[in-house]
């Protein structure tokens, strides 16, 4: 699990190995994650944009972009929390992924960026 707090928002991750939908003799490994975003702040929040990089071990990098998160712009009031399931494909057993999300203040309607923590995504017999 890895987490981390921007301005009183808190994400936490979690990743799993899909090894039923991955091929790795295809060079395919499926991993989904977890994100809890926790608004430990004073104000209601609006989650805008999402942006990720994501890394293989190749050293191929993709970066992604775009509105809310699994079609959703959820808006959090202090002390509630949001959490969803994604997933990414990797060309290698081993990467990482990190980046951050755009956040609307409504009492002001002022931007700020959540930093999303960097996590690995590893197929488990490569631990060993």
């Amino acid at each position: 699990m890895d987490t981390t707090t921007t301005e009183g928002v808190k994400i936490t991750v979690t990743t799993n190995y899909l090894p039923d939908y991955s091929s790795p003799t295809q060079q395919h490994f499926v991993f989904a994650y977890k994100i809890i975003i926790e608004n430990n702040s004073e104000f209601t929040v609006k989650l805008l944009r999402r942006h990720w990089y994501i890394y293989d071990s190749n050293a191929v990098v993709r970066e992604v972009e775009g509105e809310g998160v699994v079609g959703q712009q959820p808006v959090l009031e202090p002390g509630e929390s949001h959490e969803y399931v994604s997933g990414c494909n990797l060309k290698t057993g081993i990467g990482k992924m990190r980046g951050n999300y755009t956040m609307e203040r409504l009492v002001d309607g002022s931007l700020f960026t959540v930093n999303i923590p960097e996590f690995v995504l590893i197929v488990p017999y490569k631990l060993n």
